[in-house]
C-alpha cells in the first residue's frame, strides 16, 4: 500500500481519508446489493457464501504477494476469536431485521464507533478519548439519526428485540476491531492474516445460523442475484475489507470508525439513485453533520506552546 501516515500517532493522511470514503461508499452500495441478493438467497446463507469465496480470493492474493494467511503458531486462538466475533456480528444483525425495521437496525449498528472509541480509550495505546473526539462522535451520530428518522415507518411489535440485537451486533463489530488492533500491538501480523481469519472462521457461525433460521427459504439464482453476490464477494468482502484491515493495522481505530457513519448515508443516496427511494434536503443536512463530526474526531488536539 502506498498510503502513508502523516504522523507517528496513526493520524489519517488525506489520501487515507479519501480511501476510507471510498470504502464507506462501497459499504453503502452493499446495502442495496443485499436487497437484490435477498430476492434469491437468504441473507445468512449469502453471508456464508461471501465469506468462503472472499476468503479464497484473499488466500490467492496473499500467496501472490508471498504473505502468510494463517496466524503464527501459538497465536491461532486469536484467529478463531476474530472469526467468531465477526460471525456473531452478522448473525445478530441479520436476525435483528426479523423484529425491527432495517432503518432502526442500521441506526443501532452504527453506534459501533462509540463502542470502539470507548474500548480504545482503555485497550489501545495513544487512542484516548478527549472532548473534541466525543463531541465529534455525538455530532456524527446525530446526523445519522436525522436521516433515518425521516425514513422510519410504523414500528412492528416487539421492535425492541430487534433494536437490542442490532446493538449487540454493533458491540461485536467493535470488539472485532479492538481485538485485532490490540493483538497487532503484541503479535506480528499482516492484514491478510486478520482478514482471512475473519472471513473463514466466521463460516461455522454463519452457516449454523442459516441452518437454524433460514430453512424455509427457496433459492432462486437469477442474473440480478448473481451480480449482487459478485459485488458482495469481490468488491465488498475482498477489496474493501482488505483496505479496511490494512488501515486498522496502521491508523488509530477511533478515527477510522468515525468514518463508518458515512456508510448508511451512502446507502440512502444509492437507494435514491438505484431504487428510486426519496431523498430530502434533510439527508444532505445529516451528511453535513456527519462530515463535521468526522473532522472533529480526527482533528489533532491543540498543544499548548512552552512559554
Amino acid at each position: 500500500m502506498a498510503v502513508q501516515n502523516t504522523s507517528d500517532n496513526g493520524k489519517l493522511s488525506l489520501s487515507a481519508g479519501l480511501l476510507l470514503v471510498l470504502v464507506c461508499a462501497i459499504w453503502g452500495g452493499n446495502a442495496v446489493s443485499i436487497k437484490f441478493s435477498n430476492q434469491g438467497i437468504p441473507p445468512l446463507l449469502a453471508a456464508t457464501i461471501r465469506s468462503l469465496a472472499a476468503g479464497f480470493l484473499v488466500l490467492l492474493l496473499a500467496k501472490a504477494r508471498g504473505q502468510a494467511v494463517l496466524f503464527p503458531k501459538g497465536s491461532r486462538f486469536h484467529a478463531l476469536m476474530i472469526g467468531a466475533l465477526f460471525g456473531l456480528d452478522f448473525l445478530f444483525l441479520y436476525w435483528s431485521v426479523s423484529f425491527t425495521t432495517a432503518s432502526r437496525a442500521t441506526i443501532f449498528l452504527y453506534s459501533h464507533p462509540f463502542w470502539v472509541a470507548l474500548g480504545a480509550h482503555f485497550a489501545v495505546n495513544q487512542d484516548r478519548l478527549r472532548p473534541g473526539k466525543v463531541s465529534g462522535l455525538i455530532l456524527a451520530f446525530a446526523g445519522l439519526w436525522i436521516v433515518f428518522r425521516l425514513h422510519s415507518p410504523m414500528l412492528p411489535d416487539n421492535s425492541w428485540i430487534g433494536d437490542t440485537m442490532a446493538l449487540v451486533a454493533a458491540v461485536f463489530w467493535a470488539a472485532t476491531t479492538l481485538y485485532i488492533k490490540r493483538i497487532s500491538q503484541s503479535v506480528t501480523l499482516n492484514h491478510y492474516q486478520t482478514l482471512f481469519s475473519q472471513l473463514i472462521f466466521a463460516v461455522p457461525v454463519l452457516l449454523l445460523g442459516s441452518l437454524l433460521f433460514e430453512h424455509d427459504y427457496t433459492i432462486q439464482l437469477t442474473g440480478v442475484v448473481l451480480w449482487a453476490m459478485a459485488y458482495q464477494i469481490v468488491v465488498v468482502a475482498f477489496l474493501s475489507y482488505t483496505l479496511w484491515f490494512w488501515m486498522i493495522h496502521n491508523f488509530a481505530v477511533s478515527g477510522l470508525t468515525a468514518f463508518t457513519f458515512l456508510a448508511p448515508l451512502f446507502g440512502v443516496l444509492f437507494g435514491a439513485v438505484i431504487l428510486n427511494e426519496p431523498v430530502s434536503m434533510m439527508v444532505w443536512f445529516g451528511l453535513a453533520l456527519v462530515c463535521i463530526g468526522i473532522y472533529l474526531v480526527n482533528r489533532s488536539p491543540k498543544v499548548n506552546p512552552i512559554k
